[in-house]
């Protein structure tokens, strides 16, 4: 049945077309939330929780649902772009909140791609090239940028792509680790075992921590939601199935990997899961270095996607100045946003080192989720005509707890970053603030 509330959208030339459907939108979402990190991922949560890496991230995929169930309701009740930053300003009414809710996610969404164009062009890309890594780095990031600009049924098909490549190296993960254990190498009783002087408790949290940002990125779907045919229907399917199936994904490479590998080797290891594919043999471990560089470049072109279509929804908001809304004749993508976000990140990137600002990036996430999921139960009190996707009660108020103990888990320096990240946020705020309210010239 056609949304006749937005159905306008489709013919409007001034804004964003509805181009994308479930199977796409199920595709981006689970290409976001594997992202790159998980091919580190598993050596950082041996080091936490030994070879019982699986119960971490069995915890952490309980944690993302929870929230991701407040995003379907907001979503599915409000689908326009600008995401966490419109529901805030709808749930709280202080434009200055929802400013800082959409700064937070623009922070972590550019330093992200940032730090991921340097990650592609590092040792991966040195297995095959020998270039200098900052000057490839913003080559990279405006490829990203002009995919970015075509369209977003082209940069989402380039994600098909990608993300089932990504998705084909884990599961050869998972696949050469059965094959190690069918042949009688490998622990299973590691899957038991902790670090020495560690309890299950303190493992299941402090793993959970790491864990929980591997299935980061969810959240910047909502900024698609302009974009999305028969949203409604289509975007709480997809949000929860790609959740799932990364889940899947994620557990069964926790079990495998310390069961094949010691954790202790697990940890060591600065590309753990290639720690698997050499103990299977088999399969030449270049291979691994390409797998990697197509799941870096499929989270740089999802977080960039992200980034300009907040930047977008804000200005639609008037939170940022309306010139952020301006889309490409013809492709009516939002090409300013997009080029200004890209000439960001390509400033960040240019620095080098990225280290600090990416914890504190992660910790900004954290205050957009709480954000949500306090702005989803207010705005309970807020009725709409169309049917749509609503969370039971006890769901987001579990999600904002999750989040106050995650952000209690968080260095007194990376609160630091933030706030100075912010008060530079709150600047720029009140500079757009003051342009927006000067008399045009006509």
């Amino acid at each position: 049945m056609t949304d006749t509330a937005t159905a306008p959208d489709d013919v409007d030339a001034t804004r964003l077309k509805r181009s994308v459907s479930g199977r796409l939108l199920f595709l981006f979402i689970l290409g976001d939330v594997l992202g790159a990190g998980v091919y580190a991922l598993v050596g950082e949560l041996a080091g936490e929780a030994g070879g019982m890496v699986w119960v971490p991230l069995l915890v952490a995929l309980g944690m993302a649902l929870l929230t991701a169930a407040s995003y379907a309701e907001l979503v599915t009740k409000y689908p326009r772009a600008g995401g966490s930053a419109v529901y805030a300003q709808r749930a709280f009414g202080r434009p200055v909140v929802s400013f800082l809710v959409g700064y937070c996610m623009l922070a972590a969404g550019v330093t992200s791609a940032a730090g991921l164009s340097l990650a592609f062009t590092g040792d991966y890309l040195g297995v095959f090239l020998d270039v200098p890594a900052v000057p490839a780095a913003l080559v990279f990031l405006a490829l990203v940028a002009a995919l970015n600009a075509r369209g977003i049924q082209e940069s989402l098909r380039a994600n098909v792509v990608m993300t089932t490549i990504e998705l084909s190296g884990l599961v050869l993960v998972v696949v050469l680790g059965a094959v190690v254990l069918g042949r009688g190498d490998g622990d299973v009783s590691r899957l038991t075992e902790l670090p020495e002087g560690t309890g299950v408790a303190a493992a299941t949290l402090g793993g959970a921590l790491v864990a929980f940002y591997s299935f980061v990125g969810f959240e910047t779907s909502a900024n698609l939601a302009e974009e999305v045919r028969d949203v409604r229907r289509t975007y709480p399917r997809a949000l929860f199935g790609a959740l799932l199936t990364a889940g899947v994904v994620y557990l069964l490479v926790g079990i495998v990997a310390p069961a094949v590998v010691a954790p202790a080797d697990l940890q060591a290891s600065s590309g753990p899961l290639l720690e698997v594919v050499r103990v299977a043999g088999g399969v030449p471990l270049e291979v691994f270095s390409v797998v990697a560089l197509v799941a870096v470049a499929n989270g740089a072109l999802l977080t960039m996607i992200m980034a300009s279509r907040l930047a977008y929804g804000m200005a639609e908001e008037g939170l940022l100045p309306s010139v952020f809304g301006r889309v490409l004749p013809g492709r009516r993508t939002p090409i300013v946003a997009i080029v200004v976000t890209t000439v960001v990140a390509m400033v960040l990137t240019t620095t080098g080192s990225l280290v600090d600002l990416a914890s504190t990036v992660v910790l900004l996430l954290l205050l957009v989720f709480l954000s949500t999921n306090v702005a989803v139960l207010v705005l309970r009190r807020d009725r709409v005509e169309q049917p749509h996707f609503r969370a039971w009660t006890p769901l987001p108020v579990l999600a904002a707890a999750t989040c106050v103990g995650l952000l209690t888990q968080q260095e007194a320096k990376h609160f630091l970053l933030a706030g100075v990240l912010l008060a530079v946020g709150l600047v720029l705020y009140a500079v757009a603030r003051f342009a927006s309210r000067r008399p045009s010239r006509s």
